[in-house]
């Protein structure tokens, strides 16, 4: 049954809870706030320690003879792709009377189809001036090398029409010549073979002048597209402003931070799992959430709600701890002074029915070294516990935090309050902690937690029968009913969470 149940819940929980997700996140707004104050703070940096180099743009205009309207780029892109080649570099260094390297000097520019037939060169240099006269040789290179290879597109076209018409107008030769000869016969397959001769001879002279044509018609189209392509943009240095380059490369690295920061804080609560929420708390531990406090005193507003949870918490704390016949312990994790506070604030309450001693089981003895003020109750260290009066009532605080000897929460109190803060452990460690309890015969009667998120509204009780820890009137009755201490302890038993379905069988 109990199997049953484990395996129905592990399958309905979702892989990554989102409402958990988002609250962890937010948890850790500090660390991706400071993640993008990092980013605007070096993109603001590198604008200033590291400023753009001068640079230089200009526009050339290029005409091609395969141009298209439905063309989507491919030819100015090919444009691009040969302004970076190392002959037209190699020109452009020419010109500049320069010894530089063609292959360092394609680093130095770049080229960025903004049409179809308009292609932007941006070139930089040691100077606006240098940077100028680099683009100027670049555009006129890129010009006549486009120039040069129309023209030699539109020879080589023109020649091979020409050689057509040529070697047509050798066949045209040879069928006159054949005319000639074959008028001097006389005959009737003569007759039929001279009257296929000037058919013949009338369709090469009609190819003949059609390739003339062409030819003339492809050297004509040539100077269109040589005129087409010229500098339209001369080059002219690029005007920078400092502070604006500094803001907005400081909000391109705020931008770039803030989102680095939210993967990593997202990826982190995933890996990490520690749950947040009051659900997840309450269903690791097996008890419920019997009150929340801020781990920070806040507003003056603030304060005073904070006041009233903690009286409210060591009211009921109180009641709980007269009705109970076995010492009250309180068990922190990642909360030690908050827990020593809560324990301070119970004794105080409990000193009304008699002496209240408060045994100090933290590390570090944080309470039994502390300055007590008048009207405190006695603070003694967990090695005098055993010399107390057995009248006086205690109060044991203690830690759950790893490398605890769990086997000397036993006598700090059998019914324990743990003091847990949010987020601060992972679920492995939650359980094993329910799991050690248990194991001791340590009742949890509820959790208080602190630091929660504002904004969680998700339930903190357990609704699953035995697994809610008894408290108040319910311990009474189970006392009055005759069942003692194993009966008391009977729900902290059931209440332990298993950490596989194997260890549930």
């Amino acid at each position: 049954m109990t199997t049953r149940t484990t395996s129905e819940s592990s399958a309905a929980a979702p892989l990554v809870d989102l409402q958990a997700l988002v609250v962890a996140v937010r948890r850790r707004r500090r660390f991706w706030c400071a993640a993008g104050l990092l980013g605007l703070l070096v993109g603001a940096a590198v604008a200033v320690l590291l400023p753009a180099p001068p640079t230089a743009v200009t526009k050339v205009l290029v005409a091609h003879q395969e141009d298209q309207p439905n063309d989507p780029g491919t030819l100015i892109r090919t444009d691009v792709a040969l302004l970076q080649t190392t002959r037209i570099a190699g020109e452009a260094l020419k010109s500049l009377h320069s010894t530089e390297k063609p292959e360092d000097f394609m680093r130095d520019y770049s080229g960025l189809g903004l049409t179809n037939n308009l292609l932007q060169i941006t070139v930089t240099g040691d100077s606006d001036a240098e940077a100028e006269a680099r683009a100027k040789a670049l555009a006129d290179a890129f010009v006549a090398d486009h120039v040069k290879r129309i023209r030699a597109a539109a020879d080589a076209e023109a020649k091979a029409l020409l050689d057509q018409r040529d070697r047509l107008q050798g066949e045209l030769t040879k069928v006159n010549k054949a005319i000639g000869d074959g008028s001097a016969q006389s005959g009737p397959t003569a007759s039929a073979d001279l009257e296929s001769l000037f058919a013949r001879r009338a369709e090469l002279t009609s190819r003949i002048t059609d390739f003339g044509q062409r030819a003339a018609e492809a050297r004509i189209g040539t100077p269109q597209l040589v005129a087409g392509t010229q500098i339209v943009d001369a080059p002219s240095a690029v005007r920078t402003s400092l502070p604006r380059t500094a803001a907005t490369d400081g909000v391109i690295g705020l931008v770039l931070g803030l989102v680095l920061g939210l993967a990593v804080a997202a990826v982190g609560s995933v890996v990490a799992d520690r749950p947040v929420l009051r659900r997840e708390i309450a269903s690791n531990l097996g008890a419920s959430v019997i009150a929340e406090l801020p781990r920070r005193k806040g507003r003056l507003g603030r304060r005073r709600r904070t006041r009233t949870a903690r009286e409210r918490l060591t009211t009921s704390l109180a009641r709980t701890a007269r009705g109970s016949a076995e010492p009250v312990s309180l068990l922190e994790l990642g909360c030690a002074r908050s827990t020593g506070a809560i324990a301070l604030d119970l004794a105080r309450a409990l000193s009304a029915d008699g002496p209240v001693v408060v045994v100090d089981g933290l590390p570090g003895t944080q309470l039994s070294r502390r300055r007590p003020k008048q009207g405190d109750p006695a603070v003694v260290g967990g090695e005098r516990a055993a010399d107390l009066p057995h009248q006086d009532r205690r109060v044991g605080v203690g830690s759950v935090a790893p490398g605890t000897a769990w086997t000397d929460l036993q006598y700090l109190g059998t019914r324990t309050v743990l003091v847990v803060r949010a987020g601060h452990g992972s679920s492995a460690w939650l359980h094993t902690v329910a799991r050690q309890l248990a194991d001791q015969r340590i009742a949890v009667i509820g959790v208080v937690l602190i630091d929660p998120d504002p904004r969680d509204r998700t339930d903190g009780t357990l609704w699953d029968g035995l697994n809610t820890a008894l408290r108040g009137q319910d311990e009474r009755s189970a006392r009055q009913s005759g069942l003692g201490r194993r009966a008391e302890r009977l729900p902290m038993w059931t209440a332990r969470v298993p950490d596989s379905d194997q260890e549930a069988r």
